[in-house]
């Protein structure tokens, strides 16, 4: 049975943020002294490190369940389908609604519940719930539904991944730079004329991995003491990464039967530019090879680090023409993967 993609669609926010947008924020240490450096100096390193330019923020008047609904619309159409006949809605996220100037997520009722009611979906057996898994969730959505379709409980089902992180950053962090907001869906379906999944594999590490992302107050002791906002140790969600998601690639494509030559494309969680091109570097060396020119599409020095929604919207840019030095042809091979909050990584050998 052949399980695949056969239609994608994302909605990227029309709110473009540039880097000297920050050149007025005070950027704090975590104990709320003061950086030695200006923001000029502080601007120019962050980009030359992630890779980011600017990126997206979602219109005030759009919550993130409404991102997933614009890009699921879009998915559903470009599959050709009665959204009727969806089994399943997974909305892979982390935060829920977030509204401006509020501090709290609203995940009442489930964000796939909300984008269920939004596509005006009346089927009752139409099951939608969300999934809480860092930046790899729209991935392990994937896996969820083709564990639903291959068990016969499913036919069809919608997998999104969104959030507005832009609302849930300090602005006293230097950190707060690489998040940005977007939504990507897909829709997955048994369908001999699709792509078809190879294999997959994850990994959850919760020992002293388990608090690499967390929540946290401000840096600043002039803000409200009791709001929490996205807080990360990035230097060691670096060296985890580079570390464990060439390995899970390496598990998954070895599990996959395709060899290394054949993998086409890598559509990899856009968090930091050097992170991910250290990940792909690591992952041809367990192989004994030089990473191939052009094997990695990349969308982060525009649209930064929207978490679940960067793969699924990376692969909507590719597929309609958005990246023009990237193309997939029917019987490419290709890699999706992702490590984020969890510590979670996981990863996907998909045959287009």
């Amino acid at each position: 049975m052949k399980i695949g993609i056969t239609g994608i669609g994302s909605y990227i926010p029309t709110i473009v943020t540039k880097n000297d947008a920050f050149l007025e924020h005070q950027f704090m240490e975590t104990d709320g002294s003061s950086f030695g450096q200006e923001n000029t100096v502080i601007i120019e390193k962050f980009k030359a490190i992630t890779g980011i330019a600017e990126r997206r923020y979602a219109e005030p008047e759009l919550k993130t369940s409404d991102l997933g609904y614009l890009a699921a619309e879009k998915a559903i159409a470009n599959a050709g389908i009665d959204r009727e006949e969806l089994d399943y809605i997974i909305f892979a996220h982390n935060f829920g609604d977030l509204t401006p100037g509020k501090i709290q997520g609203d995940t009442l009722p489930s964000l796939a519940t909300r984008v269920k009611h939004l596509l005006k979906i009346k089927n009752p057996k139409c099951v939608a719930y969300d999934i809480i898994f860092g930046c790899p969730g729209w991935i392990e959505g994937v896996i969820q539904a083709t564990a639903f379709i291959k068990s016969g409980m499913a036919q069809k089902c919608l997998v999104i991944g969104g959030e507005t992180l832009s609302r849930i950053i300090d602005p006293h962090d230097r950190d707060s730079m690489i998040f940005s907001d977007g939504a990507g869906a897909a829709v997955l379906e048994a369908n001999p004329a699709s792509g078809e999944i190879l294999s997959h594999a994850s990994m959850t590490f919760a020992n002293e991995e388990a608090y690499y992302l967390y929540f946290d107050k401000s840096n600043s002791s002039g803000c409200c003491k009791d709001t929490r906002y996205i807080k990360m140790q990035g230097r060691k969600i670096y060296e985890f990464a580079c570390i464990n998601v060439p390995k899970a690639m390496a598990t998954c494509l070895d599990k996959s039967g395709v060899g290394i030559d054949e993998v086409k494309k890598i559509f990899i969680h856009q968090a930091n530019e050097k992170m991910d091109e250290a990940i792909i570097k690591r992952f041809y060396k367990i192989y004994g090879k030089e990473v191939p020119e052009n094997v990695m599409p990349m969308s982060i020095h525009e649209l930064g680090n929207s978490s679940v929604a960067t793969v699924p919207t990376l692969l909507d840019k590719v597929l309609n023409g958005e990246l023009p030095e990237h193309e997939l042809k029917k019987g490419d091979v290709v890699i999706f993967a992702s490590v984020g909050a969890g510590m979670n990584v996981n990863a996907i050998v998909y045959r287009y």
